[in-house]
């Protein structure tokens, strides 16, 4: 193996340039007219590894297991997020994935033993639910730091004994691991190390013994400016609560305050990542709890086991060699509550919902046609702010039901929405459609019409404008069971209309956090239409 590059390893720069490791890793294998012999096979190998969390997991884990890790594109957004952790780009983490994905694997194991070849003075606080498992976990952690090709590599990353205890141990440099469970004891321990002054990163500059590599790789990644970044250990949740427990407010509250009052305080520095990696339990488990109060201090790395093209609406599972997508599919109609929470990451509440019920399908064999589809009507919502999307649904009235045949529902700019509905409506062979005039609804319907008429030449479809002067919450709330006997929807529409789907049956009857209304709000007017409530005196159409 050799690296090319135009670094003179002798010439020590008078203002080093910091670099992440990444950074270092591109710049270092790009280059052109480095020596051979300054730096051997084992180097390079050595070098490569630390400097990519990926190759270092493909490696350790074939000499551990004596089989290959097969990298699938979640394991590689996993990467790229704690890659980021240990670059310094991102503090605080939040991984949501389903259960026996490999995140354990993955940022627990592959990692924690990584950091320490990178920084053998790292300082690691893992919790989980259960003590069983983060003794496990510190043990198989050892286990890979025990292997001889983690040993020849990275001799300095030495553990201090090899027989201590799986609770808390150390390496020889100093580093630690203090592994216990979400109620046990974690005060007298910090993860991380103190901020470094200026002082200390001159010190840092001269010091060739901070990283497990030698004398030329030292001066090599001191060429590039990368010496003085080092990461000093995080803080790993892995599963905060147990599956049996989301639904006890008691234990909900009892972890958040855990983490307010105790584990948040466990960093020896604000620059101490806190990663969290779980499956989603509940609306209010620990990530939800952070993502409500602190939403912008967090990153979230969501993977659902069913992926969806935004563009096409399209699936695909996110991981075939474990479940494919129609095991998924099977698996959500067993219970769905329990797959959309636990494996698609959207924790649906269990109590308050408007529509808790669900809606009623029909089969495309049961769609009316011919004479019983004369009323191919339309109810369109048009975005109040930016912020709301745009609702239009059609749909076929009959006297015993309403069937929903197509929705539209975006929130892209009224140039582009205005175009879109009046080609929905001709799809659909709409002959009729309402349009709530409030927000500049008047002049969305007329442009709708124009293009209806001079572009699309569609002369059958009457489009009418109205002022809606009921309150909006209260009539979502008076009419939802009569949506929810009245309204039917074609079998697999969670999957035609997801985003649709979410923002109706995530509804709210409290209403106690800002929510979005526009899909409750424009479903209540399908079936105002259909009960005929549109002629009362309190909606006044226009032409």
């Amino acid at each position: 193996a050799r690296i090319m590059a135009k670094i003179d390893i002798h010439t020590k720069p008078a203002n080093p340039v910091k670099r992440t490791l990444s950074e270092m890793q591109e710049q270092v294998i790009s280059a052109e007219n480095l020596k051979p012999q300054h730096v051997n096979p084992l180097e390079l190998l050595r070098l490569e590894m630390l400097t990519s969390f990926e190759k270092y997991t493909k490696a350790m884990f074939k000499a551990q297991y004596k089989r290959s890790f097969i990298v699938a594109e979640h394991h590689k957004r996993i990467f790229q997020a704690l890659q980021d952790v240990v670059d310094g780009k991102c503090r605080r983490l939040i991984i949501n994935m389903p259960p026996r994905y490999g995140k354990t694997e993955t940022a627990i194991k592959s990692f924690i033993s990584w950091c320490f070849a990178l920084n053998p003075k790292c300082r690691f606080l893992h919790l989980s639910y259960s003590d069983i498992l983060v003794k496990d976990n510190s043990e198989t952690i050892r286990g890979i730091m025990k292997e001889e090709l983690y040993k020849s590599l990275f001799p300095k990353s030495a553990l201090e004994s090899e027989k201590a205890s799986n609770t808390r141990w150390k390496t020889a440099a100093g580093g630690e691991l203090y592994a216990v469970s979400t109620q046990g004891q974690v005060t007298g321990f910090g993860a991380g190390n103190v901020d470094a002054t200026e002082d200390d990163l001159a010190r840092m500059e001269e010091d060739n013994t901070l990283l497990s590599l030698n004398e030329d790789i030292n001066e090599v990644l001191e060429g590039i400016g990368a010496r003085t970044n080092v990461f000093q250990g995080a803080i790993l949740i892995d599963d905060p609560m147990k599956p049996e427990d989301a639904d006890s407010e008691i234990v909900r509250e009892r972890i958040n305050l855990r983490f307010e009052n105790t584990i948040r305080n466990r960093t020896n520095s604000r620059n101490t990542p806190i990663i969290i990696i779980m499956q989603r339990l509940h609306e209010h488990d620990l990530c939800g709890y952070l993502q409500e109060i602190e939403t912008e201090e967090w990153t979230v790395l969501s993977l659902p086991a069913i992926q969806v093209d935004p563009e096409t609406g399209e699936e695909h599972a996110l991981w075939p060699m474990k479940h494919t997508l129609e095991e998924l599919h099977k698996m959500r109609d067993v219970n769905p509550l329990v797959f959309d929470t636990q494996y698609m990451q959207d924790p649906t509440p269990r109590e308050g919902l408007m529509y808790a019920d669900g809606f009623r399908t029909y089969s495309r064999d049961a769609l009316p046609v011919g004479s019983h589809a004369i009323k191919r009507w339309n109810y369109t919502d048009t975005a109040d702010t930016g912020s709301d999307m745009l609702c239009s649904i059609c749909f076929i009235d009959t006297p015993e039901f309403v069937y929903v045949t197509d929705v539209l529902f975006t929130d892209a700019s009224m140039e582009i929405t205005e175009t879109q509905t009046a080609e929905l409506y001709t799809r659909n062979n709409t002959v009729n459609a309402l349009v709530e005039s409030n927000n500049g609804g008047r002049a969305f319907a007329r442009n709708v019409k124009r293009i209806l008429r001079a572009t699309l030449r569609n002369f059958r479809c009457a489009v009418n404008s109205f002022t809606q002067t009921q309150n909006k919450a209260s009539r979502i709330y008076a009419n939802s069971a009569c949506c929810m006997n009245d309204i039917l929807f074609p079998e697999g529409w969670e999957r035609k209309w997801p985003k649709f789907y979410a923002a109706l049956m995530g509804y709210r009857k409290d209403n106690k956090k800002k929510q979005h209304d526009d899909a409750p709000d424009c479903l209540t007017g399908v079936y105002e239409m259909h009960a005929k409530k549109n002629r009362t005196t309190r909606i006044k159409l226009r032409n």
